[in-house]
Parts: C-alpha cells; structure tokens; sequence
C-alpha cells in the first residue's frame, strides 16, 4: 500500500457510538457478532487511510458481492456531502477490509455506467433504503467496488 502500512493497534474506530460499539463486537467475534445487520443485510469492515491525517479509519459497511469483488454504497443516509470514508478512499484507493475473520488489502474503485446501475440494483436489493437515500440528495450516491490485492 502506498502511505503507511496498515496497522489494527492503529486504527481509529468511528466516533458514532453505536457503530463503534458494532465494530468492537464484529472485531472481537471475527464476525460471528456484527456480520448480520438488520434484516440479515451483510456487514464488512472497511479502514481508509485518512487524507490529511494519514491515520487509519474503520467503517462498518454493508455489502454486496460481484464475482471476487466487494461493493458498499457511500450513501450517509442520502446527506447532502459524501461520507469521510469515501472522500479518503478517493485519494488513496488502496485499503484494508474485514469479512468475518478474514482480512485482506483491496484496491477501491468507483463503479461508473452500466457496471454501477447493475451495483446499485444488487445492493438496493440488499438494502432497499439505498433507493430512498438517492431521493433525498442531488449527488449521485457512488458504488464503490473493492478488489482484493494479492499477497
């Protein structure tokens, strides 16, 4: 990874307490706790290197699956600006992502054209209210597509 090496007894957790709480658990119970979200959509952990501050940041994220790839959705609720995660993400793509108790580097990208109409049906699907979300903002919600870096 370009930027400094991913390191868990680095990261910073999100400062929301009930998704720091959820990060805590999932981290904990390699997934056994926290995987499952409300109505069983699925949950990964996602740490972005922070543009300015250059320290490691973890997200609880709902996920989708496209052949060996992961797909999130940078949707904050359909708030008006794009969530910290994903501004991070753009300026440095590669990352670190949990999956249960496996993790693994992943360079991200965003989904563009057909390839993100398709996400975003795949996800809606996983959480209708993405669909909502889009409604209630100006800015196209990005799909972000993760995929993962060998060795």
């Amino acid at each position: 990874m370009s930027g400094t090496a991913y390191d868990e007894g680095a990261v910073v957790d999100s400062p929301t307490e009930w998704v720091n709480s959820h990060i805590q658990q999932y981290v904990a119970s390699d997934g056994a706790e926290g995987h499952e979200f409300r109505n069983g959509a699925p949950i990964l952990l996602l740490s972005v290197l922070g543009r300015k501050s250059g320290v490691w940041r973890r997200s609880a994220l709902i996920y989708g699956r496209s052949g060996d790839a992961y797909v999130v959705v940078a949707s904050k609720g359909g708030a008006p600006a794009h969530p910290a995660w994903f501004t991070n993400l753009v300026a440095e793509p590669m990352v670190h992502v949990q999956v249960k108790g496996e993790e693994f580097a992943a360079r991200a990208r965003v989904a563009e054209g057909d390839e993100r109409a398709r996400l975003w049906d795949l996800m809606a699907e996983i959480w209708p209210d993405y669909n909502q979300y889009q409604t209630k903002t100006d800015r196209e919600i990005p799909v972000v597509v993760l995929d993962p870096v060998e060795g």
